[in-house]
């Protein structure tokens, strides 16, 4: 009899056991499936999780053609336009597209597209030849990301130190310029291999279109939730448009925007 009973409780646990893997491994299966359509943008989980900043705004370039600026600032709080891109390369639109958003009531800045092929001071330079100053201005801005050829996949190979030394001349000499410290706006791969553990002294403007960012120890100012946003009020050849949102209160931006220039 004992014999018996000792082989039910032992049938009773394989039972449960088995039946704890099963739901686990639903667990597992429905989670993977979850995170395949975020990345896939099946759910457009960074775009709901967006949704709570209330400080709304865009970046663009010429790839949106003529904006219609009262349109565009619609519901929006600030506007970053590309400005400049290495040593000698202007966006074509950039002082079109300044005067207009000037003429409304966005905060209104300027970023640099860097270069890892040109020395930051001469990068430097251009910006500030290119955009000088406005009373208002957000501070600006540097893009940093891996870009065409050999820079989309083999950056393991980049000489990352002198990427780093030419990218902190073109901040000093910003910072020299402009009296405050430039955002860096950059995507998790090149925030991963370039500049985790650097520069955390420079508000963090970061790109992830699947889900809000966490950074151990650090936050971020700008977040660009979403690559492929519609609006109204632009008609050049890209259909969409980048989407931020900014961490804080309008009054918190205010922070972010260099006042006392002609």
């Amino acid at each position: 009899m004992k014999k018996k009973e000792v082989n039910k409780e032992s049938v009773k646990r394989k039972n449960k056991t088995g039946i704890w893997i099963v739901i686990i491994a639903v667990a597992v299966a429905a989670l993977a499936a979850f995170f395949t359509c975020v990345y896939q943008r099946k759910i457009e989980l960074a775009e709901k999780m967006a949704e709570k900043f209330t400080v709304k705004g865009v970046d663009i370039s010429y790839y949106q053609g003529n904006i219609d600026w009262p349109v565009l600032s619609e519901g929006l709080s600030f506007v970053y336009m590309k400005a400049t891109e290495g040593s000698s390369h202007k966006d074509i639109r950039f002082e079109e597209n300044l005067a207009g958003a000037l003429e409304t009531a966005l905060a209104v800045g300027a970023y640099h597209f860097f270069s890892f092929e040109s020395s930051g001071k001469t990068q430097a330079q251009n910006y500030i030849n290119v955009v000088g100053k406005w009373d208002g201005m957000l501070v600006p801005a540097v893009d940093v990301e891996y870009y065409s050829g050999a820079y989309d996949a083999s950056f393991e190979e980049l000489d990352k130190e002198e990427i780093r030394t030419q990218l902190q001349m073109l901040l000093d000499e910003l910072e020299a310029y402009y009296g405050c410290k430039p955002v860096i706006y950059t995507t998790m791969t090149a925030y991963r291999n370039l500049l985790c553990g650097e520069f955390e002294e420079y508000p963090l403007w970061i790109r992830n279109v699947y889900y809000q960012p966490v950074f151990s120890g650090r936050n971020w100012c700008f977040w660009q939730y979403h690559d492929k946003g519609i609006l109204e009020g632009y008609s050049g050849e890209e259909k969409y448009i980048d989407l931020d949102v900014f961490r804080g209160t309008l009054e918190d931006l205010d922070a972010y925007r260099i006042y006392g220039e002609e």
